[in-house]
């Protein structure tokens, strides 16, 4: 059993608490803190369908599976960090900020349409997609991409997007607009990403 405390807690969600794996810091694990262990079965349920498909995790936090830790069963994912050791940030800080949106402004322009692109070609279905869900990660070379940590999979009773290639991809755009204003609504002032989501983005 891992033994989980306040000294590695890494975040918190309206759900979730997420803390460092204490035996490796490449992990994280995560607790369900506002319901129950329904979450994490379906997560894992949907995350071995990926996983049978081959896809590429270069903007996915991979799933490592169910483990019994000492605040009740948690689930085991990649821990995102930037080159520098440190443990990347959401993108909504850095939407929330104009400095940081400006000073990484390049990044997120190429970042945003990417991981779009990876969700529709990887077929990734996520239940919603918000920007606190997702990282931004930083290499030590100036480049970085957006990892997805939170919120994937398919809660339709019958999942027909899991079989059937176009309805999953029309699915993943439905969820990409709704997220695009979303976005536009909550950062409305954020010129680096009104720049980013102008007429013409959309793939």
């Amino acid at each position: 059993m891992l033994q989980l405390d306040n000294a590695v807690l890494i975040g918190r969600g309206l759900h979730r608490e997420c803390y460092l794996h204490p035996a490796d810091s490449r992990l994280c694990v995560k607790i369900v803190v506002a319901g129950n262990s329904d979450e994490n079965r379906r997560e894992a349920r949907y995350y071995s369908r990926l996983a049978a498909r081959g896809i590429s995790w270069d903007m996915l936090a991979r799933f490592h599976g169910l483990v019994n830790t000492s605040l009740g069963e948690g689930a085991v994912f990649d821990l995102i960090r930037d080159g520098d050791g440190s443990v990347s940030r959401p993108l909504a800080g850095y939407l929330e900020s104009a400095e940081l949106s400006d000073a990484n402004s390049g990044l997120l322009r190429l970042a945003l349409p990417a991981l779009r692109d990876y969700l529709l070609d990887n077929r990734v279905v996520t239940m919603t997609l918000k920007s606190k869900n997702i990282l931004l990660q930083k290499s030590t070379g100036g480049v970085g991409r957006l990892v997805l940590v939170d919120n994937v999979g398919n809660s339709d009773f019958i999942p027909l997007s899991h079989y059937i290639g176009w309805l999953g991809r029309r699915k993943i755009l439905r969820k990409w607009r709704r997220f695009e204003n979303d976005l536009r609504a909550q950062y409305l002032r954020n010129e680096v990403l009104k720049e980013i989501l102008s007429p013409g983005q959309a793939r």
